[in-house]
Parts: C-alpha cells; structure tokens; sequence
C-alpha cells in the first residue's frame, strides 16, 4: 500500500555523528519508535499524520552506532492501536527490546499475553489533542486495572497545561506511571514557575511516577539544535530536566525519541542528541542510573543487575 507523507515531514537525520558523551556498558534507548514500513505494517486509517518509513533494522542499526545495548519501542501515534510494528521489532531484537503498545478496552487477555511473551510492559494513554482523539477515563482506568495483573505500567503523554485538570485522573492509576517528555513544560516558563513545580509536585506526592527526560529537540525554544557539531545543544531545556533527574535520580528514563515524528523546524543529529546527555545527568552515578539501572528495573526486571 502507498502512503503519502504529510506535507512538510521531515525525516530522521541520515548519517549521525559518534557522540563524544560514552554512554555506560548496557545503556538503554529508552523511548524509540518505529514506523511501518507502510507497505508491510499500513498505518492506521484514524491517524493525525502519516510519516516516513522507519523499520527496525534502521533502529537498531543506529543503536548500534550509538552505543546503546536495547531499547524500548514506543507505540507510534500513526499506527493508533495496531500494534504489529512495534510487536514485530522486539520480536526481532534478539531479546534486546522491550515496548509500550495502544490498546482498546475490546483487548482480549489472549491479545495481551501474546504481548507480553512478545516484550511489551506497558500500554501508552495519549491525551495530546494534534495527536489522537479523546478516549473516556472510565475506558482507560478499566484498561490499566488489566494490564496492572501482568506487571505493566502505563505511560502518559499529555500538555503541561492539562496536568491540572488530568490530575486526579493520573493519581488513581494502578500501577507505575511513567511520563512521556517531561510533562511537556513550556521552557519559556521559569523553572520555579507555577507550571512546573505543580509537576515536581506531581512526582514528589506519588512515588509510582517516573518521568522521561526526553524531547529537548521538541521542547527547545531558543536553544541551539543539536547539528554542526553543537555540544551546547538545547541548553534552554537542560535546566528542567536537571531538576528532575538531581530529586529522583532513580524515576527517571532517557531515549532518544528517534525518528522524531512531527518535528517542524529542524531534525536533530541522533549522534548530538547524546551528548545532551552529560548536561542533565551530570555526575557518573546519576548517567547509570538514567541509562541503564532505571530502565533495566523497570523493563527486564528478571534480569538483576
């Protein structure tokens, strides 16, 4: 089947640079995605967008590139809740992927489980208005009490701006709660501005929270992207996400979000993008955490380290 991308989509950048950052034995990308291929996995009619193809094989060969040992693929948006794609990759990782799929509340457990032998922990509730179309809280609370049965956290993905309104809802969830990006904060906003201390306030009252310190190409607004050689890259965002990674060095995740859907102004080189890292997580301990002890706790916790 032949898709046409949306019109102004940029692809992910071709040819990435060797960070300079050496990430730590066992590092994980821990939120990725894959897109199609469309002519293998279609993407789903209800999608907002249609993006360029981005399979598993040019996954993980940039993992490999990168120095990182696993990933964690994350559902995409433009695959809604056909979770093939992303099924298929950690099928094919040799046991080095984990994932995060959409589902609906008709999910049989048989559908579940077969998920779950598959490689995927956690179910993703999107409340990003471009992204998806509203689904009822009671559908979504009824999921998670399932997906809680097989150890599985869920994972938010929501406006700075909601979290008020989403509030009560997030804190009656039933399992581990892992936040995409941050909560998204606008970084035009000062650190200890309103918004963003009701999100360490978020984290602080629920120790089941987790956060992403992920997305500076996204959330960057005056920052320099990281292309040409930039070591500086995003340093408008570094600030937030320094502050969460400093008071819950053992909540959070970092992952590349490569292939970047929906980005406008510019993509970023994946090689630039890891070495951000040393300026949120600043010291050795606080690098292990974030890339390896985290990630390995929460999605292959049979394995010890």
């Amino acid at each position: 089947m032949e898709f046409q991308k949306t019109p102004g989509w940029l692809d992910w950048y071709s040819g990435p640079s060797k960070p300079k950052f050496k990430l730590p034995a066992g590092a994980v990308d821990a939120h990725c995605h894959v897109f199609g291929p469309g002519a293998e996995f279609p993407y789903a009619p209800e999608r907002k967008y249609t993006p360029c193809d981005a399979s598993k094989h040019q996954l993980y060969a940039l993992r490999d590139h990168l120095g990182f040992s696993r990933n964690v693929v994350v559902g995409a948006t433009c695959h809604g809740t056909d979770n093939r794609a992303t099924v298929d990759a950690l099928l094919n990782s040799n046991g080095k992927a984990r994932g995060v799929a959409s589902v609906k509340r008709t999910v049989t457990d048989e559908e579940l489980q077969a998920m779950h032998d598959a490689g995927i922990r956690g179910v993703r509730f999107n409340f990003v208005k471009r992204l998806v179309d509203f689904t009822p809280k009671e559908e979504l609370m009824e999921i998670a009490t399932r997906i809680a049965k097989l150890g599985w956290h869920v994972v938010i993905y929501f406006e700075a701006v909601d979290l008020p309104e989403l509030w009560d809802f997030f804190t009656g969830l039933p399992t581990i709660v892992v936040v995409d990006h941050m909560g998204t904060p606008d970084v035009k906003l000062p650190v200890d501005g309103p918004q963003f201390q009701l999100f360490l306030k978020f984290m602080r009252e629920h120790p089941n929270v987790w956060s992403k310190v992920t997305c500076p190409e996204r959330l960057s607004v005056t920052g320099a992207p990281a292309l040409n050689g930039e070591q500086n890259a995003y340093q408008d965002v570094v600030p937030f996400a320094k502050a969460i990674v400093e008071e819950f060095p053992d909540r959070v995740l970092w992952g590349t979000n490569w292939p970047h859907p929906n980005l406008k102004k510019h993509m970023p080189d994946d090689g630039l993008l890891v070495d951000f890292i040393p300026h949120i997580a600043t010291t050795p301990e606080q690098q292990q955490k974030l890339l390896v002890d985290n990630p390995m706790r929460l999605y292959w916790p049979e394995e010890k380290i």
